[in-house]
């Protein structure tokens, strides 16, 4: 069974860094593509970042783009979200999600798996 779990949000304020984790069991990492998606309140759930299936070559979202970094540890199965100079705009729940495609899908219906989701929050 497929299990993700996320850690490390919280209350900063803007121009603060943040690193989000997310642990996940149960299949071989290196064989799903994994990314990280958030929600903004009153909106859809969006790609931030990823890892297409077996790639080390990271993918970005224009709005994030140049402020976060993703890694993966293939040896701990974790995803690191690292997030500097954050924006208020960037306050929502962020989630972890597993996808056994290879293909990096911006649609968050297509992924499989996902984590609880963690709240960040970015004051003014």
């Amino acid at each position: 069974q497929v299990q993700v779990v996320e850690s490390g949000g919280g209350l900063v304020q803007a121009g603060d860094s943040l690193r989000l984790s997310c642990k996940v069991s149960g299949y071989t990492f290196t064989t799903y593509s994994v990314a990280w998606f958030r929600r903004v309140q009153g909106k859809e759930r969006e790609f931030v970042a990823g890892f297409s299936k077996g790639s080390e070559v990271p993918y970005y979202e224009d709005f994030v783009r140049g402020r976060v970094t993703i890694s993966r540890n293939n040896a701990k199965n974790t995803i690191t979200l690292q997030m500097d100079n954050l924006k208020p705009e960037d306050t929502a729940i962020y989630y972890c999600a597993v996808r056994q495609g290879v293909r990096l899908e911006m649609n968050a219906t297509l992924w499989d798996y996902w984590g609880q989701g963690t709240l960040v929050t970015v004051s003014s």
